[in-house]
């Protein structure tokens, strides 16, 4: 019975490895998504030079502190530009004067969002004040920024639960990691609802014109590979610690009989 213990105990250990793999894998994927600027990209068919005619114009009126929400999604629709959960992005020449010729020689400018943008309101016509609060893409906005730093933190407080239970030498406090690891991943499924439901209720209100294709970038991507990375991982925690337990238990009850 002993060498079947064993063997049950290398395949709990096989599992809390895989299970740790994908977590960090997750944690990592997570991570870079919220630090990058790719969650959604605009491209336009437009040449560049058509782009670098205004491109002045275009960067004052982005960065102005009078912006609002339609001035800045009209420059990313006309500029190629990208969105993040922390800044936005367009394209502009690096050198765009009255009596210089247009350029083709374009750069990236970036601006980021500050904690007050993150839970301004979203207005039921973007731009117009006095068009009353959208409360959908209100909610939907300010979600998508809270929603990926629970995530990173309910990974983080469980695996600091299992290094715990490491030092302990019991597998049990592992349900507690896997159980964070499932709140955690459906966390980041609620991040990635909420931020297809947010642009598309955005492009209801403000169309793209038609020289204009949008597409979701690589930092979504990574952050829907991550969901399911996190729900393995809570698998594999639960799985593990549940079945040693039960193990234990008949163990103990076959020593005593």
């Amino acid at each position: 019975y002993s060498s079947k213990g064993a063997m049950m105990d290398n395949r709990f250990a096989t599992a809390l490895v895989i299970a740790c793999v994908l977590s960090l894998i997750s944690t990592i994927y997570m991570a870079a998504s919220i630090g990058t600027d790719f969650w959604y990209e605009y491209h336009t068919l437009s040449p560049a030079e058509n782009v670098s005619e205004a491109g002045r114009s275009i960067w004052e009126e982005f960065v102005s502190e009078e912006a609002d929400e339609k001035t800045c999604t009209d420059a990313l629709f006309r500029c190629n530009g990208t969105v993040g959960l922390w800044r936005r992005c367009i394209t502009v020449p690096k050198n765009s004067h009255w009596y210089s010729p247009p350029e083709t020689d374009m750069t990236t400018n970036c601006i980021s969002f500050s904690l007050s943008d993150q839970f301004m309101e979203k207005y039921i016509e973007p731009g117009n004040h006095n068009s009353g609060t959208d409360l959908n893409r209100t909610y939907l906005w300010r979600l998508q920024f809270l929603l990926p730093f629970v995530s990173l933190g309910l990974m983080c407080f469980g695996a600091l639960i299992g290094l715990c239970a490491c030092a302990c030498r019991s597998l049990y406090p592992a349900i507690a990691t896997g159980v964070l690891h499932f709140l955690a991943g459906l966390c980041t499924l609620g991040l990635v609802g909420c931020y297809v439901a947010g642009i598309e209720l955005l492009h209801k209100k403000l169309p793209l014109p038609e020289d204009v294709r949008g597409e979701f970038g690589w930092s979504f991507c990574l952050a829907c590979v991550s969901a399911p990375l996190q729900f393995m991982a809570a698998a594999l925690f639960i799985w593990a610690a549940r079945t040693n337990r039960k193990e234990f238990t008949l163990l103990k009850a076959y020593r005593v009989a």
